[in-house]
């Protein structure tokens, strides 16, 4: 088959996951280096300067805010582009245009493309391999984005942000949303290390918002933005934020931005930490209308209000009331804990839990299990994922009650079985452990009632 778009050999869908998921996932055969994603989209034409964008970086909050600040520049008008990871079921949800996933139809035909090119650079000697993984999504979002004729891309950064393949456009903004201890293996073992890699986003001349709160980190990104010449806004704190309140969940607030007021903000992304990451995407919004973009107060609040995003405090069913959240590391996994205690104090919680071997599995159970009074273990299909009995050992203490059940799905099951109605059951641990739910919902082994599934479908266009 022939991609009439370029004349190209069009390899079907499924040969183009089997191509991709051979180079691993994104911690697996890692390329340290732009040079190849450089080369790569230069032959593919340089599709990533056919529009602007802005590119958010962060240990957590990344997606969340990438998915505000989409949202913002949605209903000021503008064609979107949105790159994220990781993926909870398919791959295709890393790749959005108007919030709807690139179709099976355009994921082969820009992948296709992406491949023949790599392959010719492989040949020629240009490339020393074929792209990783991630490589090869990055620049099947940017060649997607091109035909689509996105008037701007959101870019969220994969993992630290110097050396991710992300980093190669020059961004109308950056925001870096927070930095915290994760990855440690990869981008240093210190708060200061991993910001250094973080602040690599920042590019000379173009405007930065800064959430970041520690202050090392801090000091870390105020020196880079001094060194580049880059305009430096930080919202850190909740700065510029007043009239907060809060009804079930979900918060409200009046936002002043310089001179300028947005009053009346109100989020669906349940959670207080959600309003550090709709400040960042505010200012960031903010500042892009400042350099000419059709961005107004009204856009930015209606922007806010109807941006949402999968896996973060997300409600599969009422009652008993069940919640998805990644919550991978200790910054994570406090933010919930915070919730938890916060809004279901009075409530019994039932925690599904899992997690892989190289997170800080003692300190995020640490934080998580004190909160059940029942722990459900389990273990997605991921070769990274820790065995429930590795989990025991490295939590610093033992839950009150331990239910140990192999299947995500039917961990779930037992959860909302043994709960009454007025119960809260926390899924929790792995982004992994809530693509194994979301996976069984859609495939239709896991059950939870009409009512629900709707909801939990609305990310998929």
């Amino acid at each position: 088959m022939t991609d009439r778009r370029t004349s190209q050999t069009l390899i079907p869908y499924d040969d183009c996951l089997k191509i991709l998921w051979s180079h691993g996932h994104e911690l697996h055969g890692k390329k340290f280096g732009l040079e190849p994603i450089m080369a790569l989209l230069q032959a593919l034409g340089s599709p990533e300067r056919r529009y602007p964008t802005a590119i958010i970086a962060g240990t957590n909050g990344k997606g969340s805010t990438s998915a505000m600040l989409a949202s913002i520049l949605e209903r000021a008008g503008y064609r979107t582009g949105l790159y994220t990871s990781p993926h909870f079921v398919r791959a295709n949800e890393r790749i959005r245009v108007s919030n709807c996933e690139i179709s099976d139809e355009d994921f082969a035909a820009a992948f296709s493309e992406v491949h023949c090119r790599a392959t010719e650079l492989l040949n020629a000697r240009v490339l020393t391999h074929l792209p990783s993984f991630f490589e090869y999504l990055t620049a099947t979002a940017f060649l997607h984005f091109a035909r689509s004729a996105v008037d701007f891309a959101v870019l969220e950064v994969g993992m630290g942000g110097r050396l991710d393949a992300t980093n190669i456009t020059d961004p109308s903004v950056a925001i870096i949303t927070n930095v915290d201890l994760d990855h440690q293996q990869y981008l240093g073992k210190t708060h200061s290390e991993i910001a250094r890699e973080k602040a690599g986003v920042i590019k000379p001349g173009r405007p930065v918002v800064s959430g970041c709160e520690h202050p090392v980190v801090r000091e870390v990104v105020r020196r880079r933005c001094q060194e580049v010449g880059a305009d430096l806004i930080e919202t850190g704190g909740f700065r510029g934020m007043s009239g907060f309140f809060q009804l079930d969940g979900r918060c409200g607030f009046d936002l002043e931005i310089g001179p300028s007021k947005l009053p009346g903000i109100t989020l669906q992304m349940a959670g207080r930490f959600q309003v550090k990451n709709a400040i960042a995407a505010a200012t960031a919004a903010w500042r892009l209308a400042r350099q000419g973009f059709r961005i107004t107060p009204h856009t930015i609040r209606a922007g806010l209000r109807a941006a949402w995003w999968p896996g973060r405090l997300e409600t599969i069913l009422n009652r008993p009331l069940v919640m998805l959240d990644g919550a991978h590391n200790p910054a994570a996994a406090r933010e919930i804990a915070a919730f938890i205690r916060e809004h279901c104090a009075a409530r019994n919680l039932r925690l599904v839990y899992a997690t892989m071997r190289d997170k800080d599995i003692a300190e995020i159970s640490g934080i998580l299990f004190p909160l059940a009074e029942t722990v459900y273990l389990t273990r997605p299909e991921v070769e990274r994922a820790a065995s429930p009995e590795t989990i025991l050992d490295s939590a610093p203490a033992s839950p009150r009650q331990i239910v140990q059940e192999p299947d995500p799905a039917r961990a779930l099951e037992r959860a909302i079985e043994e709960s009454s109605l007025d119960d809260v059951v926390l899924v929790a641990g792995s982004l992994f452990l809530v693509g194994a739910i979301k996976k069984a919902i859609l495939e239709g082994r896991l059950v939870l009632g009409k009512p629900t599934l709707p909801e939990v479908l609305s990310e998929y266009c």
